[in-house]
Protein backbone atom coordinates (compact mmCIF):
# COMPACT_ATOMS: atom_id res chain seq x y z
CA UNK A 1 0.00 0.00 0.00
CA UNK A 2 1.07 3.27 -1.30
CA UNK A 3 2.31 5.72 1.89
CA UNK A 4 1.51 9.59 1.54
CA UNK A 5 3.51 11.78 3.60
CA UNK A 6 1.73 13.74 5.72
CA UNK A 7 4.20 16.12 6.08
CA UNK A 8 3.86 17.21 2.31
CA UNK A 9 0.45 17.27 2.79
CA UNK A 10 0.79 19.50 5.79
CA UNK A 11 2.85 22.06 4.02
CA UNK A 12 -0.37 22.68 1.78
CA UNK A 13 -2.99 24.65 4.33
CA UNK A 14 -6.23 26.54 2.97
CA UNK A 15 -6.43 28.17 6.48
CA UNK A 16 -2.97 29.00 6.79
CA UNK A 17 -1.86 30.05 3.28
CA UNK A 18 -2.01 33.64 4.59
CA UNK A 19 0.28 32.97 7.09
CA UNK A 20 2.79 30.90 4.68
CA UNK A 21 2.56 33.34 2.03
CA UNK A 22 3.11 36.23 4.46
CA UNK A 23 6.27 34.42 5.54
CA UNK A 24 7.20 33.93 1.46
CA UNK A 25 6.81 37.60 1.33
CA UNK A 26 8.66 38.64 4.18
CA UNK A 27 11.59 36.49 3.37
CA UNK A 28 11.65 37.67 -0.22
CA UNK A 29 12.21 41.04 1.16
CA UNK A 30 14.73 40.36 3.26
CA UNK A 31 16.79 38.33 0.56
CA UNK A 32 16.21 41.22 -1.82
CA UNK A 33 15.31 44.33 -0.10
CA UNK A 34 14.59 47.39 -2.30
CA UNK A 35 14.51 44.92 -5.59
CA UNK A 36 11.70 44.74 -8.15
CA UNK A 37 11.13 41.01 -7.05
CA UNK A 38 9.92 42.55 -3.42
CA UNK A 39 8.09 45.60 -4.88
CA UNK A 40 6.20 42.74 -7.31
CA UNK A 41 5.78 41.06 -4.27
CA UNK A 42 4.16 43.27 -1.95
CA UNK A 43 1.92 44.89 -5.41
CA UNK A 44 0.40 41.54 -5.71
CA UNK A 45 -0.14 40.90 -1.71
CA UNK A 46 -2.09 44.14 -1.76
CA UNK A 47 -3.78 43.56 -4.73
CA UNK A 48 -5.20 40.22 -3.29
CA UNK A 49 -6.11 41.94 0.04
CA UNK A 50 -7.32 44.93 -1.57
CA UNK A 51 -9.81 42.56 -3.82
CA UNK A 52 -11.40 40.63 -0.57
CA UNK A 53 -11.82 43.84 1.18
CA UNK A 54 -13.61 45.29 -1.65
CA UNK A 55 -15.54 42.29 -2.36
CA UNK A 56 -19.58 42.01 -1.88
CA UNK A 57 -21.31 40.91 1.47
CA UNK A 58 -21.78 37.59 -0.82
CA UNK A 59 -18.25 37.06 -1.84
CA UNK A 60 -17.57 38.22 1.66
CA UNK A 61 -19.40 35.68 3.56
CA UNK A 62 -18.56 32.73 1.27
CA UNK A 63 -14.81 33.39 2.27
CA UNK A 64 -15.79 33.06 5.30
CA UNK A 65 -17.35 30.06 5.12
CA UNK A 66 -14.52 28.51 3.15
CA UNK A 67 -11.92 29.80 5.56
CA UNK A 68 -14.12 28.11 8.55
CA UNK A 69 -14.02 24.90 6.73
CA UNK A 70 -10.32 25.21 5.90
CA UNK A 71 -9.72 25.27 9.87
CA UNK A 72 -11.72 22.69 10.72
CA UNK A 73 -10.01 20.73 8.09
CA UNK A 74 -6.86 21.02 9.17
CA UNK A 75 -7.82 20.40 12.70
CA UNK A 76 -8.86 16.93 11.83
CA UNK A 77 -5.96 16.36 9.72
CA UNK A 78 -3.48 17.30 12.15
CA UNK A 79 -5.00 15.34 14.93
CA UNK A 80 -6.36 12.17 12.92
CA UNK A 81 -2.52 12.23 11.38
CA UNK A 82 -1.13 11.67 15.24
CA UNK A 83 -3.75 9.89 16.56
CA UNK A 84 -3.50 6.82 13.91
CA UNK A 85 0.29 7.10 14.02
CA UNK A 86 0.01 6.90 17.69
CA UNK A 87 -2.35 3.67 17.31
CA UNK A 88 0.13 2.02 15.14
CA UNK A 89 3.00 2.70 17.33
CA UNK A 90 1.00 1.28 20.19
CA UNK A 91 -0.15 -1.82 18.47
CA UNK A 92 3.25 -2.76 16.90
CA UNK A 93 4.19 -2.23 20.54
CA UNK A 94 1.12 -4.55 21.83
CA UNK A 95 1.48 -7.66 19.11
CA UNK A 96 5.21 -8.19 20.63
CA UNK A 97 3.97 -8.39 24.04
CA UNK A 98 1.08 -10.47 22.93
CA UNK A 99 2.84 -13.26 20.98
CA UNK A 100 5.71 -13.09 23.84
CA UNK A 101 3.77 -13.26 27.07
CA UNK A 102 3.08 -16.05 29.43
CA UNK A 103 -0.53 -15.63 29.87
CA UNK A 104 -3.48 -13.74 28.78
CA UNK A 105 -3.41 -11.90 32.00
CA UNK A 106 -0.22 -10.95 31.87
CA UNK A 107 -0.72 -9.66 28.21
CA UNK A 108 -3.96 -7.63 29.61
CA UNK A 109 -1.80 -5.98 32.27
CA UNK A 110 0.98 -5.08 29.67
CA UNK A 111 -1.61 -3.09 27.44
CA UNK A 112 -2.76 -0.98 30.22
CA UNK A 113 -0.49 2.03 29.16
CA UNK A 114 -1.35 1.53 25.83
CA UNK A 115 -4.68 3.26 25.93
CA UNK A 116 -4.62 4.30 22.06
CA UNK A 117 -4.33 0.94 20.76
CA UNK A 118 -6.73 -0.60 17.96
CA UNK A 119 -5.78 -4.00 18.86
CA UNK A 120 -4.95 -3.71 22.54
CA UNK A 121 -8.37 -3.13 22.83
CA UNK A 122 -9.50 -5.70 20.67
CA UNK A 123 -7.69 -7.88 22.79
CA UNK A 124 -9.21 -6.32 26.42
CA UNK A 125 -12.82 -6.80 25.24
CA UNK A 126 -12.18 -10.58 23.79
CA UNK A 127 -10.17 -11.57 27.39
CA UNK A 128 -13.13 -10.39 29.35
CA UNK A 129 -15.36 -12.41 27.49
CA UNK A 130 -13.63 -15.51 27.64
CA UNK A 131 -13.22 -14.83 31.33
CA UNK A 132 -16.38 -14.13 31.87
CA UNK A 133 -17.50 -17.50 30.32
CA UNK A 134 -14.50 -19.27 32.02
CA UNK A 135 -15.70 -18.18 35.60
CA UNK A 136 -19.47 -18.18 35.06
CA UNK A 137 -18.77 -22.15 34.03
CA UNK A 138 -16.36 -22.58 36.64
CA UNK A 139 -19.36 -21.74 38.90
CA UNK A 140 -21.24 -25.08 38.15
CA UNK A 141 -17.86 -26.98 39.63
CA UNK A 142 -17.01 -28.35 36.59
CA UNK A 143 -13.52 -30.10 36.40
CA UNK A 144 -12.93 -29.82 33.17
CA UNK A 145 -13.05 -27.59 29.93
CA UNK A 146 -15.90 -28.66 28.12
CA UNK A 147 -15.54 -30.79 25.11
CA UNK A 148 -18.28 -30.85 23.55
CA UNK A 149 -18.84 -29.54 20.11
CA UNK A 150 -21.77 -27.49 20.43
CA UNK A 151 -20.67 -25.22 23.43
CA UNK A 152 -17.33 -24.76 22.20
CA UNK A 153 -18.77 -23.40 19.43
CA UNK A 154 -20.83 -21.10 21.54
CA UNK A 155 -18.29 -19.86 23.27
CA UNK A 156 -16.52 -18.62 19.95
CA UNK A 157 -19.57 -17.13 18.51
CA UNK A 158 -19.55 -15.37 21.98
CA UNK A 159 -16.09 -13.80 21.83
CA UNK A 160 -16.52 -13.43 17.88
CA UNK A 161 -19.80 -11.36 18.50
CA UNK A 162 -17.47 -9.08 21.37
CA UNK A 163 -14.17 -9.08 18.72
CA UNK A 164 -16.93 -7.35 16.36
CA UNK A 165 -18.05 -4.96 18.08
CA UNK A 166 -14.83 -3.59 19.59
CA UNK A 167 -13.60 -3.64 16.28
CA UNK A 168 -16.75 -1.45 14.87
CA UNK A 169 -16.19 0.85 18.19
CA UNK A 170 -12.28 1.13 17.40
CA UNK A 171 -13.32 2.12 13.71
CA UNK A 172 -15.97 4.73 14.84
CA UNK A 173 -12.90 6.44 17.15
CA UNK A 174 -10.55 6.40 14.32
CA UNK A 175 -12.89 7.44 11.46
CA UNK A 176 -14.76 10.34 13.76
CA UNK A 177 -13.60 13.65 11.62
CA UNK A 178 -12.79 11.81 8.15
CA UNK A 179 -16.19 11.98 6.44
CA UNK A 180 -15.92 15.86 6.73
CA UNK A 181 -12.77 16.11 4.78
CA UNK A 182 -14.67 14.44 2.01
CA UNK A 183 -17.60 16.82 2.32
CA UNK A 184 -15.23 19.75 2.12
CA UNK A 185 -12.99 18.41 -0.85
CA UNK A 186 -16.86 18.08 -2.89
CA UNK A 187 -18.70 21.38 -1.90
CA UNK A 188 -15.63 23.30 -1.35
CA UNK A 189 -14.77 24.25 -4.90
CA UNK A 190 -18.65 24.59 -5.55
CA UNK A 191 -19.38 27.06 -2.84
CA UNK A 192 -16.22 29.55 -4.40
CA UNK A 193 -18.24 28.97 -7.67
CA UNK A 194 -21.60 30.20 -6.46
CA UNK A 195 -18.91 33.08 -5.00
CA UNK A 196 -17.51 33.61 -8.08
CA UNK A 197 -20.74 33.84 -9.67
CA UNK A 198 -22.25 36.18 -7.41
CA UNK A 199 -19.59 38.55 -7.88
CA UNK A 200 -19.76 38.16 -11.78
CA UNK A 201 -23.42 38.76 -11.80
CA UNK A 202 -23.24 42.00 -9.54
CA UNK A 203 -20.32 43.23 -12.27
CA UNK A 204 -22.58 42.63 -15.00
CA UNK A 205 -25.26 45.04 -13.03
CA UNK A 206 -22.49 47.44 -12.66
CA UNK A 207 -22.02 47.60 -16.43
CA UNK A 208 -25.24 47.78 -17.07
CA UNK A 209 -25.77 51.32 -14.57
CA UNK A 210 -22.83 52.50 -15.75
CA UNK A 211 -23.47 51.75 -19.44
CA UNK A 212 -19.92 51.18 -19.94
CA UNK A 213 -18.56 47.57 -21.10
CA UNK A 214 -14.65 48.17 -21.41
CA UNK A 215 -12.35 46.33 -19.77
CA UNK A 216 -11.52 48.92 -17.20
CA UNK A 217 -15.32 48.54 -15.88
CA UNK A 218 -15.35 44.59 -15.82
CA UNK A 219 -12.14 43.91 -14.86
CA UNK A 220 -11.95 44.49 -10.71
CA UNK A 221 -15.64 42.80 -10.51
CA UNK A 222 -14.13 39.51 -11.82
CA UNK A 223 -11.14 39.38 -9.92
CA UNK A 224 -12.65 40.07 -7.07
CA UNK A 225 -15.03 37.23 -7.83
CA UNK A 226 -12.59 34.60 -8.46
CA UNK A 227 -10.90 35.13 -5.16
CA UNK A 228 -13.93 32.64 -4.05
CA UNK A 229 -13.36 30.15 -6.57
CA UNK A 230 -9.17 30.27 -5.88
CA UNK A 231 -10.27 29.93 -2.05
CA UNK A 232 -12.62 26.93 -2.53
CA UNK A 233 -10.08 25.33 -4.49
CA UNK A 234 -7.22 26.08 -1.34
CA UNK A 235 -9.69 24.58 1.04
CA UNK A 236 -10.61 21.38 -1.22
CA UNK A 237 -7.56 20.47 -2.45
CA UNK A 238 -5.65 19.65 0.72
CA UNK A 239 -9.06 17.81 2.25
CA UNK A 240 -9.07 15.41 -0.56
CA UNK A 241 -5.59 14.33 -0.43
CA UNK A 242 -5.89 13.99 3.26
CA UNK A 243 -9.07 11.88 3.15
CA UNK A 244 -7.61 9.50 0.61
CA UNK A 245 -4.17 9.31 2.39
CA UNK A 246 -6.61 8.41 5.79
CA UNK A 247 -9.01 6.06 3.73
CA UNK A 248 -6.10 4.13 2.91
CA UNK A 249 -4.64 3.79 6.65
CA UNK A 250 -7.72 3.29 8.17
CA UNK A 251 -8.20 0.46 5.51
CA UNK A 252 -4.85 -1.17 6.94
CA UNK A 253 -5.93 -0.77 10.23
CA UNK A 254 -9.69 -2.56 9.47
CA UNK A 255 -7.34 -5.33 7.87
CA UNK A 256 -5.09 -5.26 11.06
CA UNK A 257 -7.96 -5.76 13.43
CA UNK A 258 -9.92 -8.51 11.31
CA UNK A 259 -6.32 -10.18 11.22
CA UNK A 260 -5.58 -10.25 14.69
CA UNK A 261 -8.91 -11.16 15.62
CA UNK A 262 -8.96 -14.45 13.67
CA UNK A 263 -5.27 -15.02 15.41
CA UNK A 264 -6.86 -14.43 19.00
CA UNK A 265 -9.84 -17.10 18.25
CA UNK A 266 -7.74 -19.56 16.67
CA UNK A 267 -5.42 -19.49 19.94
CA UNK A 268 -8.45 -19.99 22.50
CA UNK A 269 -9.13 -22.82 19.69
CA UNK A 270 -5.86 -24.29 19.83
CA UNK A 271 -4.57 -24.05 23.47
CA UNK A 272 -7.66 -23.14 26.14
CA UNK A 273 -9.98 -25.72 24.72
CA UNK A 274 -7.33 -28.33 24.36
CA UNK A 275 -6.32 -28.06 28.44
CA UNK A 276 -7.44 -30.95 30.34
CA UNK A 277 -8.87 -29.81 33.37
CA UNK A 278 -10.12 -25.92 34.47
CA UNK A 279 -6.75 -25.80 36.45
CA UNK A 280 -4.85 -25.71 33.62
CA UNK A 281 -7.11 -23.20 31.85
CA UNK A 282 -6.47 -21.61 34.51
CA UNK A 283 -2.74 -21.61 33.92
CA UNK A 284 -3.49 -20.30 29.90
CA UNK A 285 -5.67 -17.41 31.52
CA UNK A 286 -3.00 -16.77 34.27
CA UNK A 287 -3.86 -14.94 37.65
CA UNK A 288 -7.73 -13.52 36.23
CA UNK A 289 -9.36 -16.41 36.08
CA UNK A 290 -8.22 -17.04 39.79
CA UNK A 291 -10.59 -14.03 41.00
Amino acid sequence: MGHIDMNSVTRVSGSNLVRIALMFVALLLFIFPGTSISATVLRATDSVTEMILKAGIVVKAVLLILFLMSIVCWGIIIRKYFLIRKSQDQSREFLEKFWHGKNLTEVYRATKPLSESHLAEIFRIGFFELNRLYKTYKKEDKLTIPDDLSIQMGWIDNINRALRSAQMGEMQRLERGVPFLATTGNTAPFIGLFGTVWGIMTSFQEIGLKGAANLAVVAPGISEALVATAAGLFAAIPAVVAYNHFVNKLRFVETEMLNFSTDFLNLIKRDFFKQASVHEAKEFLGSAAKR
